[in-house]
């Protein structure tokens, strides 16, 4: 058995706290940008892109994350193209997000009353405008609480980056684990780091949603 302290145990944890935070900050940023995309396509006048977009969704939606990163480690190995395990991660990660954005933003859409696209057309602003200037800002509004909440559930997903070998926060808590063998301390110091990366983001969704819900009366 390997001794470690418990400050040589809380110092590891957080360095490898900080690959979680880079694959979150990763998936979402890379998420949100494809699920701009994934929401364009998904409220497009042409019923074979509305379709591609809701196929997307559901293939998204419908998996489970493990698979999802499984598919797209191996699969790009497969075709002879070999990929660290953080760009792996981080493809399967930015995948699935976009597809969960991209559906909340289109029910923040669908959440503006119509009154204001009307409005907008009646002014005579053409749909880039309406979108840019009336529509979204309205939209990302409404959905924000939303929005943190999956951001939470994406800060805790990461966990599941071990089973490709990618050594994140629950990873690194593993090895420690069984170097020192005290894998009661390890994991509450892991699920102590977890608070506190998600429990801010929670208060704000909730703040957000009060804050809407006031504003709503």
């Amino acid at each position: 058995m390997i001794e470690f302290t418990f400050w040589d145990i809380l110092r590891n944890l957080l360095l490898a706290a900080r690959w979680t935070v880079l694959l979150s900050l990763a998936a979402f940023v890379g998420g949100a940008l494809v699920g701009l995309v994934v929401l364009f396509f998904r409220i497009a006048k042409t019923k074979w892109i509305r379709r591609i977009a809701s196929g997307y969704i559901a293939l998204f939606q419908g998996t489970p994350l493990l698979m999802q990163l499984f598919v797209v480690y191996y699969g790009i190995g497969l075709v002879g193209v070999n990929v660290d395990a953080w760009i792996a991660v981080a493809i399967a990660f930015t995948l699935h997000a976009s597809a969960f954005l991209g559906e909340i933003w289109r029910g923040g859409i669908q959440s503006v009353p119509k009154g204001q696209t009307e409005a907008a057309k009646a002014l005579g602003l053409h749909y880039v405008s309406r979108m840019k200037d009336v529509i979204l800002p309205q939209a990302f509004k409404i959905s924000l609480p939303a929005t943190i909440g999956f951001l939470v559930q994406l800060v805790k997903g990461t966990s599941l980056a071990a089973i490709v070998g990618f050594v994140e926060l629950s990873r690194a808590g593993q090895i420690i684990s069984n170097q020192t063998f005290r894998p009661l301390m390890v994991f509450a110091i892991v699920g102590a780091i977890y608070f506190a990366l998600c429990w801010p983001l929670s208060l704000w969704g909730a703040h957000m949603e009060r804050s809407l819900a006031k504003a709503a009366r």
